[in-house]
């Protein structure tokens, strides 16, 4: 087999691999976990087809989810602060950033928990992107912070800024989008204050 060959292999299996992850994904909007076999059937391609990309239901719905997540993220910017802010308002603006992001597309985040805690074993790590885009937009300023500090700050962060924050502010408080964004805004500055009054 030639190179242009094997290319085009490659290619047809990348589409393969994604229009078995959009059905799953239009089966999950649905309101149906579905097996790989009636992800399959959605696709209209073989079952054995796709028990060769997914050999089981949770790990191929949690990849049609994150899939459509890390698109909708590729064209967000979380570190916007305007230069010469300081670490609270940094800290404020990468919170709501992601909070917004999250809140657009909340059906979406929401879908991932439940795949995410309908399978049987424990769902791969995936904390580390929002780790990083803290990380990221508190390092001009972040840098005469002690590490441990620095480290407690980017975890508590990370707290405020995700679909388990929308769950607890909007389900547990009853707190509408706009409160949500504000609530988190007065807590990052507020950790922010506990980090710089223990460094």
């Amino acid at each position: 087999m030639n190179r242009q060959e094997t290319a085009g292999r490659v290619a047809q299996k990348a589409r393969t691999r994604q229009t078995l992850l959009a059905a799953t994904r239009d089966l999950l909007a649905e309101g149906h976990h579905p097996t790989v076999a009636e992800a399959a059937d959605r696709a209209q391609i073989s079952r054995a087809t796709a028990y060769r990309y997914f050999s089981a239901p949770e790990p191929m719905a949690q990849e049609a989810v994150l899939d459509a997540i890390a698109k909708e993220f590729e064209a967000v910017s979380f570190g916007n602060s305007p230069a010469g802010s300081d670490l609270a308002t940094r800290a404020e603006d990468v919170v709501a950033a992601i909070l917004r992001m999250v809140l657009a597309h909340e059906p979406l985040f929401r879908t991932f928990l439940s795949v995410s805690s309908a399978g049987t074993g424990t769902p791969g790590w995936r904390g580390g992107r929002r780790l990083g885009w803290i990380r990221d937009a508190l390092a001009p300023i972040s840098v005469d912070l002690p590490p441990a500090q620095l480290d407690l700050l980017v975890t508590g962060l990370a707290l405020l800024a995700g679909i388990e924050t929308v769950i607890v502010l909007s389900d547990v408080c009853g707190l509408e989008p706009g409160a949500i964004e504000h609530t988190a805004r007065r807590l990052a500055r507020t950790l922010v204050r506990g980090v710089l009054a223990d460094a």
